[in-house]
């Protein structure tokens, strides 16, 4: 008897999640864009703390997750890196100046792996934390029943908005969190990613997000312009090398078709009519191309900046 399809439980998710980052690009095109891009948008904020006192500090508003995610533990942990990354970024770019970072994270144990890395991180001087475990629309909530609305010199939003159960005014509300010269920055995959055919064409074969949402960059940006605010959007190129999900009992492309529909052995317990379907759909050319015989998925990213 073939087993019923069932979704992945944490552990699965984590084991399956490994195997996207380890055939993917996805860190190398977030640290090249850090690296060569970053501290450039970063730079603007210097205009910011002129209006400030001499010994000034910049308030970092870490947003990591819209609701409570189970299987998002090692992507939680490549964010934090991320974020940890950007803070030494700010303090060379602007030496001498204190950063309070304020975290917004719903999972306790997100927050406690956080908390664990910034306390082995030994070049973060400078830098302050408060932890808020809650949703950002918790956070939002907090904010308005207090009446102290405070103001940020950069948000930043690392594929989150996908788990927030009401996108524009999650985006309206925290850009009303910026200071005078302010930016938010959204990190979201991009139109021309595999992801987003995907999502348009077989929704039915994938599992549902957190909150139902499957959005790229363009419906981000489609809320931008609604909200009338300016913004720059950056494209960033990455691949994942998804052979092997063709290549028929082979571990390593079960386990990434299990983190691509959520499934646990979906190559085993799928329908067959259902796993033909999602394998044709992965290599047409909206989704994938092939480079020296080797199948490679879109998995660009977009990352928002936008202005205060």
């Amino acid at each position: 008897m073939i087993p019923s399809m069932r979704s992945l439980t944490a552990e699965e998710y984590v084991e399956a999640f490994k195997s996207f980052l380890d055939h993917s690009t996805e860190h190398q095109c977030m640290d090249e864009f850090n690296k060569e891009q970053m501290p450039n948008i970063v730079a603007g904020l210097c205009h910011c703390m002129s209006h400030k006192a001499e010994h000034a500090s910049l308030l970092l508003g870490d947003f990591l997750a819209g609701a409570l995610a189970p299987f998002h533990h090692i992507y939680l942990l490549s964010k934090v890196v991320n974020l940890c990354l950007l803070n030494r970024i700010l303090q060379a770019v602007h030496p001498g100046v204190f950063i309070d970072n304020e975290i917004v994270e719903p999972n306790p144990q997100h927050v406690a792996a956080y908390k664990e890395l910034v306390n082995q991180a030994t070049d973060l001087q400078n830098v302050s934390f408060i932890w808020h475990q809650l949703t950002s629309l918790e956070y939002e909530q907090q904010v308005k029943e207090k009446g102290t609305h405070k103001k940020f010199d950069f948000i930043h939003m690392i594929q989150m908005l996908y788990r927030v159960e009401d996108i524009p005014n999650t985006i309206k509300f925290f850009h009303s969190c910026l200071d005078h010269h302010g930016k938010l920055l959204i990190i979201i995959l991009s139109d021309s990613s595999g992801w987003a055919s995907l999502w348009k064409k077989h929704r039915d074969c994938l599992p549902a997000t957190d909150s139902g949402h499957y959005i790229t960059c363009g419906g981000i940006t489609e809320v931008l312009r609604r909200l009338g605010v300016e913004h720059r959007v950056y494209e960033l190129p990455s691949g994942w090398d998804i052979t092997e999900c063709f290549i028929e009992g082979d571990a390593v492309g079960g386990r990434m078709m299990d983190f691509l529909t959520g499934t646990k052995n979906f190559l085993g317990t799928a329908p067959p009519a259902l796993r033909r379907r999602l394998q044709e759909a992965l290599c047409q050319p909206e989704c994938s191309s092939t480079r020296d015989g080797r199948i490679i998925f879109s998995n660009n990213l977009s990352m928002i900046v936008v202005e205060s």
